[in-house]
């Protein structure tokens, strides 16, 4: 499920797009993306934002809003290394991190790297299991 972008400027390969499938999915998503998508955007004062819902690829029951994707586009980014451009995210979610939000998939860019390559990665695999399974090895 995804929430449309937040974008200052148009990406023609991008916005309409999703804005289409966001509008088709009933606005901006659950609680938690709302919270995510608000957070922040009050944080880093994103040009360009898309929050991505991929709980229902990961087996839960239905509404569980527990596996997210961000693409998070901030001049606030400028300088920092992939590492810690991460933990201003997480800094930010911090209280979602630690309640209902199981995975975040974290892509940072400056606007300068998303002018040259405006690609969201596509979401991981889900790999299955839970953290009650004894994994083989």
């Amino acid at each position: 499920q995804l929430i449309p972008p937040l974008s200052r400027s148009p990406s023609p390969m991008r916005g309409p797009l999703l804005a289409a499938a966001g509008a088709a999915m009933g606005g901006t998503g659950g609680p938690l993306a709302r919270a995510i998508r608000a957070k922040l955007t009050a944080a880093l004062q994103p040009t360009h934002l898309e929050v991505r819902d991929d709980s229902p690829r990961h087996g839960g029951p239905p509404g569980a809003e527990t596996h997210f994707g961000v693409l998070v586009v901030s001049g606030r980014f400028a300088g920092l290394s992939p590492l810690q451009r991460h933990r201003l995210v997480h800094e930010a979610l911090r209280a979602e991190l630690a309640g209902p939000l199981h995975a975040l998939q974290v892509t940072a860019r400056t606007p300068e790297q998303w002018q040259s390559d405006p690609q969201n990665p596509p979401a991981p695999p889900c790999l299955g299991g839970s953290k009650r399974e004894k994994r083989r090895g």
